[in-house]
């Protein structure tokens, strides 16, 4: 899932229908002069409305339509007839779409199951026709409403992805390639920074037919979190997560002075994202030797489960996969 029509951000123009507009209307018919108020109401407006759809990945059927738009309601008609309601407007959306408003940032809504309606734009309300009115002391009303305004607004859509484990490092850290190697992901791999330029998917198999989803996003740099790089783009991406795990390669001049400008990163984008457990993954160790490696499991942060591996040798692999799925099921 890693390609450059994978778009997580969308902003829009959204324009719930107006409703229709109460009819003014007398019954009318041979032999019946001044019949009563027989006016109609008004057909409600169409909403705009968010659906869940499990078989999406991505927002790109939206990134063209920058207005968006449901019906308007029909006006009453006499005889009592009540108009038609405005046609709904359906927006089928990846599971993990959050709605805000454009100007406020206001979050609306936040779409998490197949299938789940929300209303995005209510439609305005039909209005009353003369009919409505009538009572025993005002027998003839000369007005009936009209329909309520729909509602127009800009809005942001954005995707965050649903998985078990999120990937989190430097650049060229490895993230890639561990994906490459544990799943059927083919994300692209190049020895330079930043070759991840959107989020990648997998599916990691387990013992026993068992499987759990895990998440690469681009390279965080220090400084992400004032809008360095392209980290703090993605990182909405693993607030979702259950577990994020940390990788460091071997040949970092200090791992955990690097883990702790990760974690920083993190903590000044949302705080909330130093509550999941995390572990840390030495990647790259099929260049160190086991007196090396013993020196640097001195040095490594404490209080957290580490592990080293190499996606070239497939070392550690396995202990890292019964590790991560410890750590989910704890």
């Amino acid at each position: 899932m890693s390609n450059p029509n994978f778009i997580d951000y969308v902003k829009f123009r959204s324009r719930s229908g107006h409703g229709g507009a109460g009819c003014l209307h007398f019954h009318r018919e041979k032999f019946v002069a001044k019949g009563g108020p027989d006016g109609g109401d008004g057909g409600r407006g169409g909403h705009v409305i968010l659906k869940g759809n499990a078989q999406l990945w991505t927002l790109l059927h939206l990134k063209y339509r920058k207005h968006i738009s449901a019906e308007d309601g029909h006006g009453g008609e006499g005889a009592n007839m009540t108009g038609a309601q405005g046609l709904d407007e359906i927006i089928e959306v990846p599971l993990g779409t959050v709605a805000k408003r454009a100007e406020t940032g206001e979050v609306l809504c936040e779409i998490n199951h197949d299938g789940e309606e929300v209303i995005l734009s209510p439609g305005g309300r039909g209005g009353k026709g003369n009919a409505f009115f009538a009572t025993s002391t005002q027998q003839a009303p000369q007005y009936a409403q009209p329909g309520e305004p729909g509602v127009e607004e800009w809005i942001i859509l954005e995707l965050k992805l649903l998985a078990d484990v999120g990937l989190v490092g430097f650049p060229n850290a490895g993230k890639s390639t561990l994906l490459s190697v544990v799943s059927a992901a083919k994300p692209k791999i190049a020895d330079y920074a930043f070759t991840t330029l959107t989020p990648n998917l997998g599916v990691v198999a387990y013992r026993d037919n068992q499987s759990f989803v895990m998440a690469d996003i681009p390279g965080i740099i220090e400084g992400a979190a004032e809008g360095k790089g392209l980290g703090i783009r993605f990182l909405r991406h693993i607030e979702r997560n259950s577990l994020l795990l940390f990788m460091v390669p071997a040949d970092a001049k200090d791992i955990k002075t690097e883990f702790e400008i990760l974690l920083n990163e993190l903590r000044k984008y949302n705080p909330e994202l130093l509550d999941k457990r995390r572990i840390l993954a030495i990647s790259k160790s099929d260049l160190l030797d086991d007196e090396l490696r013993q020196e640097m499991k001195k040095e490594l942060p404490s209080g957290i489960p580490a592990v080293f591996i190499s996606a070239v040798t497939t070392a550690g692999i396995q202990e890292l996969k019964d590790l991560i799925w410890k750590q989910l099921h704890q």
